[in-house]
Order: structure tokens, then C-alpha cells, then sequence
């Protein structure tokens, strides 16, 4: 049977997160490596840093599957002063692609980043939080918004949100004394997307990365809970090596045993 290239890996996660898909500021797709080449394995991962290519290195994959992107911003100068350099210079001396499938794979309904928090809070009746135009018709957009099965009190809700979402602490504004019905979401950082929130009349919103006086725009209008932007995208992973190994079966893909999230907490 022949080996897979890493152009076929791209084609498969390209068909259902298109590279057209992501937005102007980010860089996904293929960032180092020769899409000609064959892959030995993957290691599916968030974020790309170089004890995860070490990992890779270790484990015999010469493919990483990250999430963000290691590169967002042209590099003018390549000598490991930072570990973006860093990690790049590893990769490339090892012979270790990396690919990124960042706000593309955000923006899709079916099979995103989005949809899998969705799915582990059972949600009903999920769609896009904010909806954009697509080349193809699809429905794509930023966030997600659907329904719990039975309303919620908010602090028991609030408590199965932790235990769900591995969380041990959530920043959350006032409870309203209002039960929690409509839900909605977004991986990573969501602010921007609180007002789309309100509009559609979500009971409470649920992301990462909110500053001080972001919070005081809910205004009475919902709850917004702040489970921290790692923490939202964890299972990102998860559907990384799901959409892979259900493709691809010569290999068995990997999944991370780095925790690379640059935030803790005492």
C-alpha cells in the first residue's frame, strides 16, 4: 500500500475546514516541510512549541497537527532569540512538517472546534453564533448557539460546565436568577462576539480570554463565564486525530502528552 504524503493529510483536513475559511489575520495550512513528503506519522497537538516537536521526534512523526499556528507574523530573522524561532529551527533541522488548522476549523459548523465543545455540553439545535458569507454556501461563521435539553439553574449549570470542561475555576460576571436555556459558545478568544451573544438572547456565554472591563458588558443581559482559552480548545486535539485516523489507517495518529498551556493557576 503506498504511504500518504503530507498533501494528502492537508487535502482530507482541507475538505472540511477549507484554508479559504480562516481569516485575514491568521496562517493556516502548511508551515514547514515539503507537502511531498511521506508521512512516518502525526502528532496531533494545540499548540506547536518545541518540546512538542521533541515529542514528535521521539515518537517517530515527522507530521505535527497543531490547532494555532507557531508562525502568525512574517519572521524577519530566523536565530532562536524567541521560542517561535526556536521551534521553527527544530523542526526544519529534524525534518518535522508542521500544519496548522486554526480559525478555519473555528468556523466551521459541522466537525469544528465549536461544535465539539457543543457536543460535550449536549447542546440542541446548534448554528453559528455569527454567520459570514462562504465561496460555496456553506454555513460558516464565528461561534456557535444552541439549546441545553432542559433549563438550568446557573450556578448548577456553572458547576457542570467545570466538570465537563476539566476547568477548576471559572471568571464568571453576576447570576442573574435566571435559568440557563440557550447557550452560547466560542473556543479560544470570544469577546469579540459578545454582542452577538446578546443579540440572539443566549442565557449565558461561554469562552476564553475576556479582560476586566469586557466583563461589565454583559450588562444584566446574560452570564458570561470565562473558562480560560486552553481549556475551551482542549478537545480540539481530540477531533484532530479523530478526522485523521477515521481517513487514514497505515498509521495510528498521536495525540500530544504535552500540556502546553502557558497559563496556571495556585
Amino acid at each position: 500500500m503506498p504511504m500518504s504524503t503530507i498533501h494528502d493529510i492537508a487535502s482530507h483536513l482541507e475538505s472540511i475546514a477549507p484554508l479559504s475559511y480562516q481569516e485575514g489575520y491568521d496562517n493556516a495550512g502548511l508551515i514547514t516541510g515539503d507537502a511531498s513528503w511521506e508521512v512516518t506519522n502525526i502528532l496531533c497537538c494545540l499548540d506547536c512549541t518545541e518540546a512538542v516537536v521533541d515529542e514528535a521526534i521521539q515518537r517517530g512523526c515527522n507530521l505535527v497537527v497543531a490547532h494555532h499556528p507557531i508562525v502568525f507574523k512574517g519572521l524577519k530573522k530566523i536565530n532562536g532569540r524567541n521560542y517561535v524561532e526556536r521551534t521553527i529551527i527544530k523542526a526544519i533541522k529534524n525534518d518535522v512538517a508542521i500544519y496548522a488548522i486554526h480559525t478555519n476549523l473555528d468556523n466551521v459548523l459541522y466537525r469544528g472546534v465549536n461544535s465539539r465543545i457543543a457536543e460535550k455540553l449536549g447542546l440542541l439545535n446548534s448554528r453559528i453564533l455569527s454567520p459570514k458569507p462562504s465561496p460555496n454556501g456553506a454555513e460558516i461563521g464565528a461561534g456557535l448557539i444552541g439549546e441545553l435539553p432542559s433549563a438550568m439553574e446557573e450556578a448548577h449549570f456553572l458547576e457542570k460546565l467545570k466538570e465537563i470542561m476539566l476547568v477548576g475555576c471559572i471568571r464568571h460576571t453576576w447570576l442573574l436568577g435566571r435559568p440557563i436555556k440557550s447557550v452560547a459558545l466560542c473556543g479560544g478568544s470570544g469577546s469579540f462576539l459578545l454582542p452577538a451573544a446578546i443579540a440572539c438572547k443566549a442565557d449565558i456565554y461561554i469562552t476564553g480570554d475576556f479582560k476586566y472591563h469586557e466583563f461589565f458588558d454583559a450588562d444584566g443581559h446574560l452570564v458570561i463565564a470565562d473558562i480560560g482559552h486552553f481549556e475551551s480548545e482542549q478537545f480540539t486535539i481530540d477531533l484532530l486525530h479523530e478526522i485523521i485516523s477515521e481517513k487514514f489507517t497505515i498509521f495510528a495518529p498521536l495525540k500530544t502528552s504535552v500540556n502546553t498551556n502557558p497559563v496556571h493557576y495556585l
